[in-house]
């Protein structure tokens, strides 16, 4: 009898096709997923992008608003923030709305906060956040500008720009570019021919310290040599010179500004004012009626003159009358014509003093004196002080060892320094320690406040305080009408 074999191997086929059908299928469901959640993350970012560009054409549609009207920070509702505005596209289908909420500039800053939410009407929770901070330059871009020649000795430290429309000797150390608007000139210091508009006397290395005489390889046709160990940023010359006039103040309408809401005050009928600044926003005016006598043989001994047009004396107050203490005024402006003295200290406050007399006659042109520390609490921007003379800027005989001055100082006529006193006939008030200034100094004419006979101020710091380009004084003057972004941040 035969057995019929049957063959099954046939069935074994339906298994392993569902198997791998259940692994393509699990592996396309991953795709589709996949696919989904890249098309739902594509979506979302068109959505995300969209908001951000409206959030910048809300801080594009503020600029263009402060560009017609420069002092309007309610976009032109006279009311309170944040302010809205629906956004469309260029079919005039609604898309989306920015809100604006919008922070003044302090007292005398340009500086305006705007901050921009954008959304999509698609997507009104997913908002994009901008924060900006507009502003107008002011000329304040120097830490020392001057339209005379002006000489920096050893111990001095710069930290900030540098410019002169004549020559520049600098034997200390620059941190900063410093600029000539002069190829060459003859440095008065010494004899022999023309140097290069920026020189220095320093030795090179390996050498040190500073030979006083014509120095050859300073001097053309020489080429120039790059010296960074003093000029650490660089030197330029000749560059286009500044309008000095320009870093000044037109002080007649600040008077006229001081007069209408500010503080004024004529002439004292003595010897000048004394101003010290205090941190509850408020200031003690004193009269002064007399001066600290020179020490016996005290002179001057520097063809500086003796008498009060000239401008040399002790500069230092001895005797003074209380007239009061006053509020900071609203425009930050105090105008007083006479001589004034200034020292103090502030917290968040914006103030320009201004001494000077009119009609304008270089017989009794005003002066500002700083013979104690003068000081800022807060270095962020919200502290500021602008002291307009309209002569010197002076540093007197009794003057601290070590003396702060944290200004925007300007000499208009004159020269922000400090004058020749004999070390002989003067004792020992004749030199000083450390003189360090924080803000900037534009003196029209030769700056200084030391002598080449180890008198005056031993160190000179003199540190630039960037945020005066954006965030001036009261009412020194700007470079545009025109802002420009000084800050720029998403912050969501």
């Amino acid at each position: 009898m035969k057995l019929k074999i049957i063959n099954n191997r046939d069935g074994m086929i339906l298994p392993l096709v569902l198997v791998l059908g259940t692994i393509c299928m699990i592996i396309l469901g991953g795709i589709v997923s996949w696919g989904m959640l890249n098309l739902r993350a594509a979506r979302q970012a068109v959505k995300r992008e969209a908001a951000f560009q409206i959030a910048e054409s809300g801080l594009e549609y503020y600029r263009w608003h402060l560009a017609h009207a420069a002092t309007d920070y309610q976009d032109g509702t006279a009311g309170a923030g944040p302010y809205v505005h629906q956004f469309y596209d260029k079919a005039g289908n609604l898309i989306g709305s920015f809100s604006l909420d919008i922070t003044p500039p302090l007292t005398g800053s340009t500086v305006v906060t705007v901050q921009s939410a954008g959304r999509t009407v698609s997507d009104f929770s997913g908002a994009r956040t901008i924060k900006t901070q507009l502003g107008k330059p002011s000329l304040i871009k120097f830490a020392v500008a001057a339209g005379d020649d002006m000489r920096f000795g050893q111990g001095t430290e710069v930290w900030g720009p540098i410019h002169s429309n004549n020559g520049i000797r600098f034997d200390g150390i620059a941190h900063n570019l410093i600029t000539s608007a002069v190829a060459s000139y003859n440095d008065p210091d010494h004899s022999g021919t023309k140097e290069f508009g920026v020189h220095t006397h320093v030795n090179p290395p390996p050498g040190s310290g500073v030979n006083d005489n014509f120095r050859p390889q300073e001097a053309p046709p020489n080429p120039v040599q790059p010296r960074t160990d003093v000029f650490l940023a660089g030197r330029q010359f000749p560059v286009p010179a500044i309008d000095f006039t320009g870093l000044t103040i037109d002080i007649s309408q600040m008077k006229t500004d001081a007069v209408a809401h500010g503080f004024y005050r004529a002439g004292s009928g003595a010897l000048g004012y004394h101003v010290v600044l205090k941190t509850d926003d408020t200031f003690d005016l004193y009269k002064v009626t007399s001066m600290k006598a020179a020490p016996n043989g005290c002179i001057n001994g520097d063809s500086q003159g003796h008498n009060k047009q000239d401008g040399w004396g002790t500069w230092s107050i001895n005797n003074e009358i209380v007239l009061g203490t006053y509020p900071f005024p609203d425009n930050g402006l105090i105008f007083l014509e006479d001589d004034v003295f200034v020292d103090g200290q502030i917290n968040t406050a914006r103030v320009t003093i201004i001494a000077a007399a009119f009609p304008d006659n270089p017989s009794s042109r005003k002066n500002i004196i700083v013979n104690n520390n003068l000081l800022y609490t807060n270095y962020d921007g919200r502290d500021v002080v602008g002291l307009i003379a309209q002569n010197n800027i002076n540093v007197g005989l009794f003057s601290l060892d070590v003396l702060r001055i944290d200004a925007a100082l300007i000499a208009q006529n004159g020269r922000a320094g400090r004058y020749y006193y004999n070390k002989n006939k003067c004792l020992a008030d004749a030199t000083k320690q450390t003189l360090t200034l924080y803000g900037m100094i534009a003196s029209s004419k030769r700056y200084g406040f030391s002598y080449t006979d180890n008198t005056g101020y031993q160190i000179r710091n003199i540190n630039y305080d960037d945020k005066l380009l954006y965030g001036p004084p009261p009412s020194f003057p700007q470079t545009s009408d025109q802002y420009t972004t000084i800050f720029w941040q998403e912050i969501q």
